[in-house]
């Protein structure tokens, strides 16, 4: 007997669930304070927005207040303003010419207009009015009249929302669209309004907790290819918020920003602590929005948060002029971290980038590698870490680097009309349209797969260049089962692979041939309507009895290296309720590892693995094994076992009785 020695590498994958951390306010250090404000009173950090109700989000805005809570401004002009941000994020002197900002908010800031002027005039920023059609304010419509109610809170996130604007793209438009409410389908529209109206990048300062709704809400609103969207990734620190996680939108964390003797000149964490006492940048795994083609980390299995990041905290914040709360405030949040980062693509040429942008592009990122946001195990999604991590994404805004960068490219791809019906030997058609979203056009190849059995699918041409299209003629028999299907349109292009769905619908009914339909289930026939390698199907007993009758199928056992493959081919009927295959197994071994699979037997059905053995599953006696097939009705498939061996000590798959049962 051979002796041994194996070893095989174990990786293993962390998973967690991840809630919202609620923001205690707690007193903040004056010696976190910036510069400007050192002299003031001791403060405190006051969120300006109630708690959001179901279906409703708040704004992200977080204000330093007096112990009491007074609204008088803290010191006049304190906070970061433009030329700290832009010496912070090395920002262009020029750029944002022609690109238009959109700035959405809930309810109504009545001196928008006038506190705008005020801070851009401190600054020395160029005006931006309405009468120059550099400012404009308007309803959810898009109409300047009515506005919504006034509301304190929210008017403060629209003056902390337009500031940022200004004082990172002074030559950017601004459109600031006010939803009714903050309601979701509010906000949503305000966003599609702000796009029509011909914002090129558009900030969301809001959030709220998730809902299995929210990729639908996604579609309907925060879905504008060729737009970049941004939202802020919440304040409570470790814990996912909506709209942030949304696929199709570019999820800003937070950082603490201070100056330093470093080349830079500023130094950045993760905005937050192990109790995010003063608040902390959101991050996280999403529990209902799947993982984006472009992201490639390992701890979620759908989408992380956060992709990018800037300044959030309140202690390290930035001057906005409020006139209805007293002048001059300081503001953190990842309600900065939003309009700035939106504000920095447009000034840099970016306002067409997509949320891959950041990963494509690392080097355009200042990289923030210390700090957390609450507790993970310690991981990257709450830990700051070299290179992507959840808390700040790929980093924070580089505006120079970005300047000179190129755009990701990108290409959205769609089906038109997205369904039809046919009867059996009928055909449709459809027209499959894309675009190109970033950066250069593509070359975009175009397949075809999930069709009934019986029907073709043409596309014509099957390759072409973002923006064109291309036409789908779908084709069904007489023998295409009646049901409902759904054919995925793949396109690949160089830069990403995307795919859209058209329902067909075969009309009519058909009825259930049910029974058994694997010929010689048993083995009793022999090798009839079997294919096996040699020895596989025989009478073995008493070394390996049946389960019943005399004839079992026995793969390897050789104690060598060997393979042993047992086949047949099954049409499976449509028109069933009820499909599953069975087999009886029985394997035996002389290894004796309690950890290793050296030997092993795989089950597959067309080309899809149902199920593998190994010698760890040993046992005495047979067992039964049963899987749901529903999902090949209407298929002519091959059910196909395949029984490997290593080069010593033998393990036994003893199969019988195996049947496929439609009913």
């Amino acid at each position: 007997m051979l002796v041994r020695s194996k070893r095989k590498a174990v990786r293993v994958a962390a998973s967690a669930v991840f809630a919202a951390i609620p923001l205690t306010l707690l007193a903040a250090p004056l010696a976190a304070l910036p510069a400007a404000a050192v002299g003031a009173p001791a403060t405190s950090v006051q969120q300006v927005c109630a708690a959001p109700k179901p279906g409703f989000r708040a704004c992200m805005a977080l204000r330093l207040v007096t112990p009491a809570g007074t609204a008088s401004p803290l010191v006049t002009q304190s906070g970061y303003g433009p030329s700290d941000l832009a010496s912070a994020y090395n920002l262009p002197s020029t750029g944002g010419a022609g690109e238009t900002i959109g700035i959405v908010d809930a309810m109504n800031q009545p001196n928008a207009a006038s506190d705008l002027a005020t801070y851009r005039s401190n600054y020395g920023l160029p005006a931006c009015t309405v009468a120059s059609g550099c400012f404009r304010q308007v309803n959810q419509s898009g109409a300047t009249s009515p506005l919504p109610a006034n509301d304190s809170g929210w008017g403060e996130e629209i003056d902390l929302d337009i500031d940022m604007a200004s004082a990172i793209c002074p030559q950017c438009h601004i459109v600031l669209v006010e939803a009714t409410s903050a309601s979701d389908a509010n906000l949503g529209t305000a966003v599609n309004t702000a796009v029509s109206l011909g914002a090129n990048v558009v900030s969301n300062s809001y959030g709220g907790g998730e809902s299995s709704s929210d990729p639908s809400t996604t579609s309907s609103y925060y879905n504008h290819p060729g737009v970049l969207i941004t939202a802020s990734a919440g304040d409570g620190g470790y814990g996912v918020e909506y709209p942030a996680a949304a696929t199709t939108v570019l999820a800003v964390g937070g950082t603490s920003l201070s100056r330093s003797s470093t080349t830079r000149g500023w130094t950045e964490t993760v905005w937050g602590s192990a109790n995010n006492a003063d608040g902390g940048t959101g991050s996280g795994c999403s529990a209902v929005e799947t993982k984006p083609s472009w992201q490639h980390d390992t701890g979620c299995t759908k989408r992380t948060v956060a992709d990018t990041s800037a300044v959030a905290d309140p202690n390290t914040g930035v001057a906005v002029y409020d006139s209805a709360e007293g002048g001059w405030l300081v503001f953190g949040g990842t309600s900065v971290a939003s309009p700035l980062v939106a504000a920095t693509y447009a000034l840099t040429g970016h306002a067409s980038a997509t949320p891959q942008f950041p990963y494509a592009n690392p080097t355009d990122e200042y990289d923030v590698t210390s700090g957390t946001n609450g507790s993970c195990g310690g991981s990257y999604l709450c830990t700051g870490e070299v290179g992507y991590d959840g808390p700040t994404g790929m980093g924070t805004p580089n505006g120079t680097a970005m300047a000179g960068g190129t755009v990701a490219q990108d290409f959205s791809l769609s089906v038109s009309p997205s369904s039809a019906s046919v009867a059996p030997g009928g055909s449709t058609s459809a027209t499959v349209s894309t675009a190109t979203v970033s950066g250069a056009a593509q070359t975009v190849s175009l397949t075809a797969s999930g069709l009934p059995a019986g029907a073709t699918a043409t596309l014509s041409p099957t390759s072409v260049t973002s923006g064109s299209s291309s036409s789908l003629s779908i084709a069904t028999t007489a023998a295409t089962a009646p049901g409902s299907y759904t054919v995925t349109i793949t396109g690949a292009g160089t830069s990403a692979t995307h795919t859209a769905t058209f329902a067909l619908t075969v009309t009519g009914t058909t009825s259930c041939a049910s029974g058994q339909k694997l010929a010689n289930p048993g083995f009793e026939s022999g090798t009839a309507s079997w294919s096996s390698t040699p020895a596989v199907i025989g009478q073995n007993g008493p070394a390996e009895p049946a389960h019943s009758g005399t004839w079992d199928a026995w793969l390897d056992g050789y104690g060598t290296t060997h393979t042993d493959t047992l086949s047949q081919s099954v049409k499976i009927p449509s028109g069933c309720t009820n499909y599953s295959l069975s087999f009886w197994l029985h394997i035996d071994t002389a290894e004796t590892t309690t950890t290793t699979a050296y030997d092993k037997l795989t089950v597959k059905l067309g080309t899809t693995t149902l199920a593998t053995y190994s010698n760890l599953n040993h046992a005495t006696g047979y067992s039964q094994k049963t899987f749901n097939i529903s999902g090949f009705a209407g298929q002519t498939v091959t059910l196909l076992f395949t029984g490997t061996e290593d080069s010593s000590l033998q393990t036994s798959f003893v199969i019988d009785d195996t049947a496929v049962t439609v009913s």
